[in-house]
């Protein structure tokens, strides 16, 4: 599939993970299984905050909708690439293809910013302990997330929406799913405009709230450190913020490899990064806080297990 006279298409074709039907075959089995394990993994998650009376707290709502948005972001990819490896056709129709984008685009700010939201709540748990309960009320914890979505949905719908306006004389995507980047690279319209947008909209939606966890880290190390060591609060303080801080690490690094440095052409590396970001980050993330914390490891154990 390559290059065309035609300004509109119905479908874009897909290049998928590997070009040989026998290692697609070993990879449906091995993205199936992962899928499943984020799904589950989330999914248990979920209701064992929802069941559990103890985690009715805003550090696991916001876990919860961490899970949710894992499971919506694992999704929106992995079934259909899912799909195409079975099915053997790498097709994915145009109004599919601008679905797909508006749904990961709003799914994977999402993360970002709810991570940024976990990061602010244990500032507030640690530095702030006598104003807690006063400051994270349940009223503003949905309205915190509720912002967090009507931000996203208007970001992924602002660059969809430029992306509809765009016409295509290429129709191989340079990846396994529909995403700004490589779609920018099909169109032979101007896009300058989409281009502008991505620096003014859609960096911001990923440095701010990474700027506000460094800065919320920032000052929580110094709350820790202020602590006396002898008394035990240190390690108590710390490892309230370890699930967390290992899934920032784990969401930004792929992040950072995936779209901070970018190839200019196909490759393997770009292939790979995008994997771990939209599929074994999602994986890892029930993992990282069940086997690190306590109170939601009791619960899975208890109700699910």
């Amino acid at each position: 599939m390559g290059q065309g006279n035609q300004t509109t298409v119905s479908e874009f074709f897909l290049r998928g993970i590997s070009h040989w039907p026998e290692q697609e075959q070993i990879l449906f089995g091995l993205f199936l299984f992962m899928y499943l394990v984020t799904l589950i993994g989330n999914l248990l998650i979920f209701l064992a905050i929802i069941s559990e009376a103890r985690l009715h707290t805003p550090m696991y709502f916001f876990l919860a909708c961490l899970s949710s948005a894992d499971i919506g972001l694992s999704s929106t990819t992995v079934l259909k690439m899912l799909v195409n490896m079975y099915t053997q056709c790498h097709t994915i129709s145009y109004i599919g293809c601008l679905t797909q984008l508006y749904f990961f685009l709003t799914f994977g700010d999402l993360d970002s910013f709810l991570l940024a939201v976990m990061a602010y709540d244990r500032y507030v748990a640690i530095c702030r302990p006598l104003h807690y309960r006063r400051v994270m009320s349940p009223r503003f914890c949905v309205l915190l997330v509720s912002v967090c979505w009507v931000l996203t949905n208007l970001v992924a719908l602002t660059h969809t929406l430029l992306m509809a306006h765009l016409s295509f004389c290429v129709i191989e995507v340079s990846q396994f799913f529909c995403d700004i980047g490589p779609l920018l690279k099909l169109s032979c319209s101007d896009t300058r405009t989409n281009e502008v947008m991505v620096f003014a909209v859609g960096g911001p939606v990923m440095t701010i709230p990474f700027l506000c966890i460094v800065a919320s880290y920032i000052h929580i190390v110094s709350a820790i450190l202020r602590i006396p060591s002898g008394s035990g609060g240190r390690h108590k303080a710390f490892s309230t913020c370890g699930s967390h801080l290992s899934v920032v690490c784990v969401f930004y690094g792929t992040v950072l490899s995936a779209y901070l440095c970018p190839s200019s052409v196909y490759s393997t590396e770009e292939t790979a990064s995008s994997v771990v970001y939209t599929v074994v980050t999602p994986m890892l993330n029930p993992f990282l806080y069940s086997l690190r914390n306590g109170d939601m490891k009791a619960a899975l154990v208890m109700k699910w297990i």
